[in-house]
């Protein structure tokens, strides 16, 4: 009888201990940006042997669900991702946390409607979240609305000056045209996280907007170094190396980005881009036409397109793609004057001149970079 109850008693502590394992473990997910992915795996393992015992407070399997939230976001696993957040806010309605996670899952599956409902919950039941914000900034700058991301991110670094809102501001300056903002914030979010790639990445875009090329494919470069499996760094060397004119790098790239994310428009425009220099033509037309599927408004993929098409002297589908890109954006330089060309090789001189007249006042060496395209 008594080796009976000792056993009982040593089992007793065994469980209790197990738990507390537990529930530290579920605790260290962490901030989603932050956890490494070992971290993240043990916290989804633990919150799940908690919430599967199902023995504890709401309160409690509420914390276990949102730890395990932030876990699955953290490995980019958004449905789950969103499940998780779903039960935590059935079972705690009022906690900032799961709406601010819930945002970002949304952020991460494209839809910026329901991600934006989320920000501005968290913001009403936390207005001191500075997360919340940064998240919002980051929802802000993918619908354009880049004056608001900005008072965002403003609100999300005073509220924490360590706020990964610096990342998401460069993002905000950059679009807005505010390259050295943009490179200062990208400095200081290198110098409080140096081991993150995001900022490398951010900076990178910059110097290629700057026409800094090295600096940029050095920045991607550093990015892939810190973390070989996010595909926008490679797109962005892609780009970077597009523009230094060395091509078959680029599209060296680009077949990276692509493997890694089968689904991502920019690189096959960028892949198309360069394989239409090069003369890869039906490859190249493949990419546009993927492009274009995925992002059926791209001007860049249509103004490819027609360069493809202007190259394969199939000069109606050339003209087609140039008007649709001109509608989008009529001081598009190169395809008005690959419209130009277009025309004039199917006769039509008076507009085809006027094209070409047009897209000089643009850009006066315009016809000099279409000899470099391959097209005189």
């Amino acid at each position: 009888m008594w080796h009976t109850v000792a056993l009982c008693i040593v089992l007793m502590f065994g469980l209790a201990r197990a738990s507390a394992d537990s529930w530290e473990d579920c605790n260290q997910a962490g901030d989603i940006d932050r956890a490494a992915p070992e971290v993240a795996d043990r916290a989804i393992r633990a919150c799940t042997e908690i919430i599967d015992q199902g023995d504890e407070a709401s309160h409690k399997l509420a914390l276990a669900y949102s730890n395990r939230c932030e876990a699955n976001s953290q490995k980019n696993d958004d449905d789950r991702a969103l499940a998780d957040c779903d039960k935590a806010i059935e079972l705690d309605p009022k906690f900032a946390r799961d709406y601010a996670n819930r945002c970002y899952a949304y952020i991460n599956k494209k839809d910026f409607d329901q991600a934006l409902a989320d920000c501005d919950k968290a913001i009403e039941l936390d207005p001191k979240f500075a997360r919340a914000y940064s998240d919002r900034c980051n929802v802000r700058n993918e619908k354009k609305d880049y004056d608001q991301a900005l008072a965002d991110c403003d609100k999300a670094i005073e509220l924490d000056p360590k706020s990964r809102a610096y990342v998401n501001r460069t993002w905000t300056y950059g679009m807005m045209g505010h390259y050295d903002r943009a490179l200062a914030d990208s400095d200081k979010a290198i110098e409080l996280d140096p081991k993150d790639a995001r900022p490398y990445i951010n900076r990178g875009w910059i110097y290629n907007m700057k026409k800094d090329y090295g600096r940029s494919i050095s920045d991607c470069n550093k990015a892939i170094e810190l973390d070989p499996k996010i595909p926008i760094a490679y797109n962005n060397c892609c780009s970077a190396y597009n523009n230094k004119n060395d091509h078959s790098r680029a599209i060296a790239y680009c077949d990276k980005a692509i493997a890694l994310d089968p689904k991502f428009a920019s690189a096959y425009r960028n892949r198309c881009w360069g394989r239409a220099i090069v003369g890869q033509l039906q490859q190249g037309l493949a990419d546009c036409n993927e492009a274009l599927r995925l992002e059926p408004n791209d001007p860049n993929a249509l103004d490819s397109r027609g360069l493809i098409f202007l190259k394969l002297s199939d000069f109606d589908r050339a003209i087609a793609d140039y008007d649709a890109t001109l509608k989008l954006d009529p001081k598009y330089a190169g395809s008005l004057y690959g419209r130009g060309i277009a025309k004039l090789r199917k006769g039509v001189t008076s507009d085809g001149n006027a094209d070409i007249a047009a897209s000089k006042a643009i850009k006066p060496d315009i016809a000099e970079e279409f000899v470099g395209y391959g097209v005189k």
